[in-house]
This record gives C-alpha cells, structure tokens and sequence, in this order.
C-alpha cells in the first residue's frame, strides 16, 4: 500500500471498495452521502490516518476509521486493511439487516394470482373507494 500523504477522499473512498468507480465516490461525496470528521466536504478533500468517514449506501450506514492510505485499487482483502469499522456501526448494521430481515419474512404473498373474476372485483372495489 503507498503510503502518500496527499490522497483525495473520493480516490480513497474508491480503493477502499466502497463504491465501484472514482466518478461514483465523488458524486456521493458532492451529494452528501458521505461525511468526513462528522461534515460534508468535497471530494478533493486531503484525507488523513486516524479520521472517521461515515458513509450511506442505501439502507447502509458504515462509520469507519482510516487506518491506511492508498490511491490505488486492489483486491478486496487488501482494501480491507484501509479500514476498520466501528463497533457501533457494526452492531447498528446488523440490528438493521435483522429488522429488514423480519420485515420480509412476515410478508405472506397470496397462494396464487387472482383470475379474472377476482381482479374485476378488486378493480370495482378500488373504483367505489376512489369515489367514498
């Protein structure tokens, strides 16, 4: 890993896998999905060792702190070494993933789809509630 003092949030952001190209880790930076020190800044922000960047990605909320610099992309278990998620952000994501995991699994579908009596009846239904 180069150890140069002088690399931008969004180059970091995209070495350390967090989003799939440089573009993208910039829009989000710009877009304020991704905070550094607790502040939005802008994507040519100079980063440093030992700062936190809470990140957004869809339902996602990481915070994680900077342990390595580096401007350029390799494997996955490397890109790891960049960082170190916090133990509550941990524990919040998982608390999260289980909620959402519940959510769905107590969605029942309908044995099979309605026939087309049953969707006539459901379309005056819905016709008569527009009118109520």
């Amino acid at each position: 890993m180069s150890c140069s003092s002088n690399i931008r949030l969004d180059k970091w952001l995209w070495a350390a896998r967090f989003y799939k190209t440089r573009s993208i880790a910039q829009q989000m930076v710009q877009g304020g999905k991704v905070r550094y020190n607790g502040q939005r800044c802008k994507p040519s922000k100079t980063i440093e060792v030992g700062a936190t960047v809470r990140i957004s990605q869809g339902f996602v909320d990481q915070t994680v702190v900077i342990q390595e610099l580096s401007g350029t992309r390799r494997s996955a278990p490397e890109a790891q070494r960049l960082y170190q998620e916090t133990a509550e952000s941990k524990q919040q994501r998982e608390q999260l993933q289980q909620q959402r995991k519940l959510a769905f699994d107590s969605k029942t579908a309908p044995p099979t789809k309605p026939d087309k009596k049953q969707r006539r009846e459901l379309l005056q239904l819905k016709s008569r509630q527009r009118e109520s």
